[in-house]
């Protein structure tokens, strides 16, 4: 081999060697940053509600414990300029802005603000809202996700940070369980009651979490009024983990025209597939579903510190086998390359 085949070869080499360097930079542009706001009700006797901020910035993060999960943020830190969109996060049934800080931080680092809500009424420490009643419950989740997007498009310190193209500011919504129903909605999924109603007199035995939730939260009412839509135009593209799914009509899902990824859980017992995660991607006009091999409901969240118990046990346990830190790191590789199609 020549001196000037040595020379291109060993060129080639640091060439090759760079592009991995820049992938690499940019699959991690930022680091996370992280606060808390408060968005406001639609009235004043309407609760506020806590929003945690995970936004890109150039500070250097540290683990923070906060409860039962641990943070890898920057505190306060100064955001950058521009973020590729708003991504509103909904957790699941009794849950917290903290639950899914894993894929929210990740989210972040890779260029995007994530709002995630403590849905007032029906968080850790408060379940007032579903134990008043199923019909303000499906109907409230929705709009205090949207009142939450209306705060941070108005908020001088973060809406001309939030990218824009010809449709609008960009936003997106990522939800799990109850939070998966609600991202749905957002989308123009319209909830049915009635459907909900048949379901746990038909089929309480084969969905019995679900069903139970339901009994415990108190009497369906007799007179079931048609769901007003939910839809907030402004939602262009959502990820549904694990969602509630039975109760959303077959003809409003068919006619979401949001970008959608859906995830299943396969060994779910909270809320059984076939009734809810399949029916909703059965009906999604162009539907991508993916499913995680021996997972349980709560494969989504960040394993806690501490036992949380649930109607399905420990929300730290996993089945024999499963990896939930390897899932979380390869889902928000799959979440951050979703929603970057999405708003390229």
């Amino acid at each position: 081999m020549t001196y000037l085949h040595r020379h291109i070869l060993a060129s080639l080499a640091s060439l090759a060697s760079l592009a991995t360097f820049l992938f690499a930079a940019n699959a991690h542009a930022y680091e996370a940053g992280w606060m808390q706001i408060q968005a406001a009700g639609a009235t004043a006797d309407v609760p506020t509600t806590t929003v945690a901020l995970y936004y890109p910035t150039m500070a250097a993060p540290r683990a923070i414990p906060m409860g039962p999960f641990t943070l890898e943020v920057a505190i306060g830190a100064k955001p950058v300029d521009k973020v590729k969109a708003l991504i509103l996060l909904s957790h699941g049934i009794g849950g917290s802005e903290l639950g899914h800080s894993i894929l929210a931080q990740a989210l972040a680092r890779n260029g995007y603000l994530v709002a995630a809500l403590r849905h007032p009424g029906d968080n850790w420490q408060d379940r007032s809202l579903i134990e008043k009643s199923p019909e303000r419950y499906f109907d409230e989740r929705p709009r205090q996700a949207s009142r939450v997007i209306d705060t941070l498009l108005a908020d001088l310190a973060w809406k001309d940070r939030i990218a824009t193209d010809g449709q609008g500011p960009r936003v997106g919504a990522l939800g799990h369980s109850a939070g998966g129903y609600t991202v749905l909605a957002l989308a123009g999924a319209r909830p049915d009651l009635a459907r909900m109603q048949k379901h746990c007199l038909d089929q309480a035995s084969e969905d019995p979490i679900f069903c139970s939730i339901g009994r415990s939260a108190g009497a369906m009412p007799q007179q079931l009024a048609p769901s007003p839509t939910l839809k907030d135009e402004r939602v262009r593209a959502i990820v549904a983990m694990a969602p509630t799914g039975v109760l959303l009509t077959g003809e409003s899902l068919a006619s979401v025209r949001a970008a959608t990824m859906v995830y299943e859980a396969e060994l779910d017992r909270f809320l059984v597939p076939r009734f809810h995660v399949q029916w909703v991607a059965r009906n999604l006009p162009a539907p991508n579903l993916r499913r995680v091999p021996n997972a349980w409901h709560f494969a989504f969240m960040n394993t806690p510190g501490m036992p949380i118990p649930s109607p399905d046990g420990d929300v730290a346990a996993n089945p024999p086998g499963f990896d939930r830190a390897a899932f979380l790191n390869q889902l928000a590789i799959e979440l951050t390359a979703f929603f970057d199609r999405a708003f390229p």
